[in-house]
């Protein structure tokens, strides 16, 4: 199974400020480019920090304190690399409760921006090609099972398996390894295991 990395979601980068950038500045930016938040770069374009909309409403309301992005931005960043899978970069982001990471480059400097709604992407794949790919590539080519042994049923990214297995044993692992294809959102078991029943002629 591929799994869709950081570098195909990610938002090439259209916007950055330095650490001067003033309060006026960053806003005008938000709104020009329909972003919630830029990242704030030093002289190398290395990520420093971050500023989003609600730092500027923090300061807005305060008195006193800095009006440019380094006096609001949030810091120390968390970055993502572009080759991690989109997993990765999510379990980052609930980690350090955040709502979007940089993407830097081998030598740290930004090249992008994933957002939580650039992850949500991946749910909006199609059934079809979430069940093309549980049949080929859970059941054929890492289980070694027929896909005709349990029926695959996708509605809205959630998956629904029926039908009859040999082993118990392979019920968790299939079920575990449908939840890690992009696109599900949830997986019901609905599978039995073992010979089945036949009722004696009388």
């Amino acid at each position: 199974m591929r799994h869709r990395s950081v570098a195909d979601l990610m938002t090439p980068t259209a916007v950055a400020v330095q650490r001067g950038t003033s309060f006026k500045e960053i806003a005008r930016l938000l709104d020009e480019y329909g972003v919630t938040a830029v990242p704030v770069v030093d002289e190398e374009d290395r990520p420093v920090g971050v500023v989003s909309e609600a730092d500027l409403l923090r300061r807005h309301t305060t008195k006193g304190g800095s009006s440019t992005a380094e006096g609001m931005m949030s810091s120390p960043v968390v970055t993502a690399r572009p080759s991690w899978t989109a997993i990765e970069a999510a379990r980052l982001m609930e980690r350090h409760r955040v709502k979007r990471l940089p993407v830097v480059d081998a030598e740290g400097r930004l090249i992008g921006v994933l957002s939580r709604s650039d992850l949500l992407r991946m749910f909006l794949r199609r059934d079809r090609s979430i069940q093309e790919e549980i049949r080929e590539d859970v059941f054929v080519r890492i289980l070694h099972l027929s896909p005709s042994a349990v029926h695959i049923d996708v509605d809205e990214g959630r998956v629904t398996l029926s039908g009859r297995l040999e082993r118990p044993d392979l019920g968790p692992t299939l079920v575990r390894l449908c939840e890690t294809v992009e696109g599900v959102v949830e997986v019901v078991d609905r599978l039995a295991y073992g010979q089945e029943d036949e009722t004696p002629e009388r």
